[in-house]
């Protein structure tokens, strides 16, 4: 991935404040692939002292989110199916993104959230529907 991509990725990166506020942060992005980490903060936890499953989510959908992305074109989270497997209390998480369908106006990614000794805490699926100018313009013209 080139330096002008790598920097349109942290721009948008500088951009999220919702991740930003809730320690959300890329670690690295390259074609069809993402991962985001949360180091976790006293106000990352749920009423049970473990990482909320909001913020869970928040970092798969960001994650998943920049591995779309990727190719350039613009996308909006369609649907998504996350499973909760377990859940720690301290540390950081990992959420490792990668394409794994490619489609005209669909893009399906999938998620793993990786724990302390990259034990698997959650894993999951999200579907992106392309928003990108030149494919909504020819989706008007066929209506």
């Amino acid at each position: 991935m080139d330096e002008i991509t790598i920097e349109m990725f942290k721009d948008k990166e500088r951009k999220n404040l919702f991740a930003t506020y809730n320690h959300i942060e890329m670690v690295m992005v390259e074609e069809d692939h993402a991962v985001f980490r949360l180091n976790i903060k006293p106000e990352s936890k749920n009423s049970y002292g473990m990482v909320h499953g909001g913020a869970i989510y928040a970092m798969a959908d960001n994650a998943t989110g920049f591995a779309a992305h990727t190719d350039g074109r613009n996308y909006v989270t369609q649907t998504s199916a996350l499973h909760f497997l377990r859940n720690q209390s301290e540390g950081e998480i990992q959420a490792d993104a990668r394409v794994r369908h490619r489609g005209h106006s669909t893009c399906l990614v999938a998620v793993d959230i990786l724990g302390e000794d990259e034990k698997l805490l959650a894993t999951g699926e999200f579907t992106f529907f392309c928003v990108d100018p030149e494919i909504m313009a020819r989706k008007v013209k066929k209506a």
